[in-house]
């Protein structure tokens, strides 16, 4: 009888995984568990925002200076490129622009696509000694890249009104395209992620074409710029939204900087293109993660 209960109590329980070929994990249970789990994405992502510029004098404060000396960059090399001749107020209008776009795409967007991409990589002791969703991890960098941009809002409006730019009203309509384009961010992040699991060299692909779509979208030139240069060779303007950041990243700067709202079509590419990249990228993430520990 002993031995019996003996047995019976160490006797390991055998759990049953589906190979990820039969279909997605029971998606109601496996939200429930994401949410439950929310503390923990939390506690990663402050640990990593804390672990930044842990060693230097200036500390977190590089997250401010460091756009801010990126922005001043970028206005040079465009006023080089452009010569010389723009009136004093139509240089602050394009530097006001230049740090509305470079903000939300370097800190925020490049942040996410960046550091999601590697984080199930960079994760492959969790994955292996604990059992979580591991959706997690490309959202717990999503919540990082969030954190970081916070603070260069601050800087954005100081540098609008230091330069004595007007706050338009249609500035409380800009988070939309901001939540836009974190859905959008999120959805890439999962799927480099899920992507450098089995290519490796994805992550030394990414910084390059992270850089090419910064030139692509409308940060260090304006929205309608090549509009002018598409209807003259006869091409359609909507070639333009093919690139998602075009709507998302013109629409949150011609909100904030113009007080411009963007016409209908702004709103459809945006819309359109952060649900396709948000429900592709979660359900390509979920259908993999279960060979996520045996390739690492």
């Amino acid at each position: 009888m002993n031995a019996t209960r003996l047995d019976e109590e160490f006797t390991s329980s055998v759990h049953i995984y589906e190979p990820h070929r039969n279909g997605l994990p029971r998606l109601r249970p496996y939200f429930k568990a994401l949410w439950q789990r929310k503390p923990f994405a939390t506690e990663m992502s402050r640990a990593s925002i804390r672990a930044d510029n842990v060693n230097t004098f200036f500390g977190q404060i590089w997250q401010v200076l460091n756009p801010l000396f990126l922005a001043c960059v970028y206005f040079l090399l465009v006023m080089i490129i452009r010569g010389r001749g723009n009136s004093f107020d139509a240089n602050v209008e394009r530097f006001v622009h230049l740090c509305a776009g470079l903000f939300v795409y370097h800190i925020f967007f490049a942040g996410c696509v960046r550091q999601g991409a590697s984080s199930v990589v960079g994760g492959g002791k969790l994955l292996l000694n604990m059992s979580f969703p591991r959706l997690l991890l490309p959202l717990a960098e999503v919540r990082t890249a969030f954190v970081k941009f916070l603070p260069t809002l601050v800087v954005f409006f100081v540098i609008l009104l230091g330069f004595g730019r007007p706050l338009h009203w249609e500035v409380i309509i800009a988070p939309a395209f901001f939540l836009m384009l974190g859905m959008f961010a999120a959805g890439m992040a999962m799927i480099f992620a899920t992507m450098q699991v089995y290519f490796r060299d994805i992550g030394s692909f990414l910084p390059y074409m992270v850089r090419i779509w910064l030139y692509m979208s409308p940060i260090l030139w304006y929205p309608d710029d090549p509009i002018n240069t598409l209807n003259d060779a006869g091409i359609p303007e909507w070639v333009l939204h093919a690139n998602p950041l075009y709507s998302m990243v013109g629409g949150w700067s011609e909100l904030l900087v113009q007080g411009h709202i963007p016409e209908a079509s702004w709103w459809i590419a945006a819309s359109s293109w952060s649900v396709v990249a948000l429900v592709t990228g979660a359900l390509f993430f979920m259908s993999r993660e279960r060979e996520f520990a045996v390739r690492l």
